[in-house]
């Protein structure tokens, strides 16, 4: 059952959702956030999953068998902070920072006051094909080399990861995949066993550009076609990326600390139609390393 509620004089409406999902609106912002601890759950089950809190702030440890732990905060609203990976030897590694020095969090609400990030468009200067790779039609190479690649145009400083959800011309400034080797059935966000297996390359290439760096960030991002109420499709499209974030940790072993989850519903569709269109119907994912730390060189 849906709970809805607005603030700051009807200016925001926040959707709360089953499932530990809430949606935000805000004159022509939309967006939706959730909770992915129980992601984590169910990827390392016998890991050790124990949380605490600390003040305001609600700390998640989870502790693996090797004696590595993975720590996320969130603030009391359940806002992503901070995730670092702590290694068994102690060494410490921050993997997704959300928060600037001097950012406020809204007032007992569950929504973080940020400016998205307003950016042109970026410049494309590279083949259709290299900036958008489709999963279906790509080699093994050509994914590594999206997975890879630097940013087609400058980063000019280090962002959160909210400003990166929010901003699509500065997710654009990444090239992105297209899984479209797994396309969901109308209105579910369920996978049957062949199109999990579809996903084998891309989980490959994954594992190699990991091996390389495994502090690197993928952001897993859900579509839907145009079918359907806004909000419905909010929420579906951001189940789509749960599910495939979740087959590439438990069916493939990418850890899921590299891996974030974030739903579009129909505001990106790939194929330009008001019909139910099976294409709309996707996933796709970006190395968003760069755009986090403000790098602009490709891996050496």
């Amino acid at each position: 059952m849906r709970r809805q509620r607005t603030e700051e004089g009807g200016r925001r409406v926040i959707i709360e959702e089953p499932g530990d999902r809430t949606i935000i609106r805000e004159g022509d912002r939309v967006i939706i956030r959730h909770d992915e601890t129980e992601r984590f759950r169910r990827t390392y089950r016998d890991a050790d999953v124990r949380t605490e809190r600390r003040g305001e702030e609600n700390i998640t440890i989870v502790r693996r068998p090797d004696g590595s732990e993975i720590v996320t905060i969130r603030d009391e609203d359940g806002n992503l902070i901070r995730r670092v990976r702590r290694e068994s030897a102690g060494r410490e590694v921050v993997l997704i920072e959300n928060r600037h020095g001097d950012r406020r969090l809204s007032r007992g609400s569950t929504y973080i006051e940020e400016e998205v990030v307003r950016l042109p468009p970026p410049v494309v200067r590279i083949p259709r094909e290299e900036y958008i790779v489709d999963v279906e039609g790509a080699s093994q190479e050509d994914i590594v080399e999206a997975f890879t690649a630097p940013p087609v145009e400058r980063i000019e400083r280090a962002y959160t990861l909210d400003e990166v959800r929010q901003s699509q011309p500065l997710r654009e400034r990444m090239r992105r995949v297209d899984l479209d080797t797994v396309n969901f059935d109308f209105g579910s966000w369920t996978l049957p066993e062949e199109q999990i297996g579809a996903m084998t390359g891309i989980a490959q290439a994954i594992q190699r550009t990991l091996s390389a760096n495994p502090n690197e960030i993928y952001l897993v991002e859900g579509h839907t076609d145009a079918v359907g109420a806004d909000d419905d499709n909010l929420t579906l499209s951001d189940r789509r990326a749960e599910t495939v974030a979740t087959a590439l940790a438990q069916r493939f072993g990418i850890p899921a600390e590299n891996l974030t989850t974030q739903g579009y519903g129909e505001q990106y569709l790939k194929v330009n139609s008001q019909a139910p269109e099976r294409a709309n119907r996707r996933v796709t994912i970006r190395r968003i390393t760069p755009l986090l730390q403000g790098q602009n060189q490709a891996p050496q």
